[in-house]
């Protein structure tokens, strides 16, 4: 005899309301989903996301996004005037709906729209471009296989011995985990960082590696950029935006993927960690001063001719990226991107709190060239 369980069809998939149904069943349980928005809809969409619902996760989104905008609109009104009472969020996700994607992470909605709404009504002309290089405009993995950051590329390539691969996976075990760990002191990070980076340079320079060789090293690597980088690159080129890239990694390397992908345009500078080779184009030394990843600010006096552009959107995947424009003067509008690529669970609130948008496990750029594309009138 079949039991009844055994005898009932299958339950259909989720739907997009049932999303919407979950997060109402919450509101009215809870009280308020105000309390924990990031943690909540994190747990939430990556359970259901974990089961393939994909419908129910957007409707979950959907449901959280409108709850929260409306709740927090209700509490500004009450200390603003009335005609100061309407939101454009209905619009603003028609002209960016990659806003809605289940990747994506904001702290405070209304905030971000304020800041694109600036930006776009001052144009392309009134903006610049920061990024970190590795894990950021570079994908974290593909495939499930991690991706080499520019050192990587070095320590995977035939240009080093095995003992020297061997002792940069030492030093990569042994120093990675205190750069992701938000427990530890900034001090306590710079000092393993300034240890890590020394250290791996001085390995690097042992190796006699020749100045020609890199651009083979790189052709034969299995570092990508993010999907979406000729349009992201292209776009900047032909708005005439300046893309200051910021990297801890090695200049030389980062240089010529940028190079091999075809997208070094003449807006494109780059401040890194680069080689010095002798009069044999053999590394011997590497440059001052010394990036790592957290003293990675741009000295104003590096880029004076950026001064009249006073909106910078900034990307990055670190907590020490963040500081990256800090000493740049008369900013008006600041719009910060992080990527969340490893350890998320643990460190999505600390993202959340630090970045306007947070992007989880994006191998992509279709969130910065969505927002690029609205601020220059998406031509």
């Amino acid at each position: 005899m079949r039991s009844l369980a055994t005898s009932l069809p299958p339950p259909p998939p989720p739907t997009e309301e049932h999303g919407r149904h979950c997060a109402a069943v919450l509101l009215l349980s809870t009280g308020s989903l105000i309390v924990a928005p990031t943690r909540l809809r994190g747990y939430l969409t990556s359970g259901l996301g974990r089961l393939g619902h994909t419908a129910a996760v957007e409707g979950l989104q959907d449901f959280i996004d409108r709850y929260f905008h409306c709740e927090m609109a209700a509490k500004e009104d009450a200390h603003k005037p009335a005609k100061r009472r309407k939101t454009d969020l209905d619009s603003r996700e028609k002209q960016i709906p990659e806003l809605k994607k289940s990747s994506v992470f904001m702290r405070d909605r209304g905030r971000v729209e304020e800041i694109i709404r600036n930006m776009h009504g001052a144009g392309p002309g009134a903006l610049q471009v920061i990024s970190d290089f590795d894990m950021t405009l570079t994908r974290f993995a593909y495939n499930g296989n991690r991706c080499p950051t520019s050192h990587g590329i070095l320590e995977n390539s035939s240009l080093i011995s095995e003992d020297c691969k061997a002792k940069l996976s030492n030093l990569f075990s042994r120093y990675y985990p205190s750069e992701i760990d938000n427990s530890l002191s900034e001090k306590s990070k710079v000092d393993d960082m300034v240890e890590w980076w020394t250290q791996a340079h001085e390995l690097l320079v042992q190796q006699q590696i020749k100045k020609d060789q890199l651009a083979k090293a790189v052709r034969e690597s299995d570092a990508m950029l993010r999907d979406g980088y000729e349009v992201f690159f292209g776009s900047l080129k032909d708005h005439s935006i300046p893309l200051l890239i910021f990297s801890a990694g090695v200049g030389d390397i980062l240089e010529e993927v940028i190079k091999h992908n075809g997208v070094f345009h003449p807006n494109v500078r780059v401040f890194s960690n680069y080689m010095e080779f002798d009069e044999n184009g053999v590394l011997c030394s590497f440059k001052e001063q010394l990036i790592h990843t957290f003293n990675k600010i741009l000295d104003p006096d590096q880029c004076e001719q950026l001064q009249d552009r006073p909106n910078i959107l900034l990307l990055g995947d670190s907590m020490g990226d963040l500081k990256m424009a800090d000493k740049i003067r008369n900013i008006q509008n600041i719009l910060r991107i992080g990527y969340l690529n490893d350890k998320v669970e643990e460190r999505r609130d600390a993202y959340v709190g630090s970045y306007d948008i947070v992007l989880e496990k994006d191998e992509t750029l279709d969130i910065p060239n969505a927002i690029l594309n609205y601020i220059t009138g998406g031509k």
